[in-house]
């Protein structure tokens, strides 16, 4: 019984950690059936943070809301930006950095946004490798997929401009084996909220 009430308390009390990650999961399984994360569910996430954000803590909670999504942004774009990344996974990391900071009020952490979405995200990132090389073992084409690599760090090595890394990827997708990005981020980032405590 106290188990269920601590459980109940964590839910009511933490609800903005529980609301990202019904999210996550929800943009998790989307991604993984569809390969793509939908606008409809990244954008309203993304303004709803804002909005809460600057009524519940005022502008300065606004400011950190937007840090947050900036952040969120900044993390991916890169990758994003050569033809690595779909865009809708940039934008559910922005829409995890714009409630980052009510969850951490919530959870009363001394922690800042950047901080801890630099955390969420090198978790992520830890996943999303793993989840990769696991993916080509099962597949059974290591040496395709190891020497396509080191030819991908080349092209970023000496061709350089965003745009041209971005259409030779669009060239190439259609024989790479694509990983839905949404998965380690839902995965990562939850583990960094039970990792933090923010779940109960």
């Amino acid at each position: 019984m106290a188990a269920i009430e601590t459980l109940a308390n964590g839910l009511i009390e933490n609800w903005a950690v529980w609301f990202i990650s019904i999210v996550l999961i929800v943009a998790a399984v989307i991604d993984g059936v569809l390969l793509k994360v939908p606008n409809w569910l990244t954008y309203p996430v993304i303004f709803a943070g804002w909005i809460y954000a600057g009524i519940a803590f005022g502008w300065a909670g606004l400011g950190y809301s937007m840090l947050g999504t900036f952040v969120g942004l900044g993390l991916l774009l890169p990758a994003y930006a050569i033809g690595g990344m779909g865009s809708g996974d940039v934008k559910l990391l922005a829409g995890v950095g714009a409630w980052m900071f009510v969850m951490l009020e919530q959870a009363a952490l001394e922690l800042s946004t950047p901080f801890a979405m630099l955390w969420a995200f090198g978790i992520s990132t830890v996943i999303g490798a793993l989840m990769s090389v696991a993916m080509v073992l099962i597949s059974g084409k290591w040496r395709k997929h190891y020497l396509q690599f080191f030819y991908i760090l080349h092209e970023i090595r000496t061709v350089k401009n965003p745009e041209k890394l971005a259409a030779i990827a669009a060239e190439r997708k259609s024989t790479m084996m694509l990983l839905p990005y949404g998965i380690p981020i839902a995965i990562g980032t939850v583990l960094y909220f039970a990792w933090m405590g923010m779940l109960i």
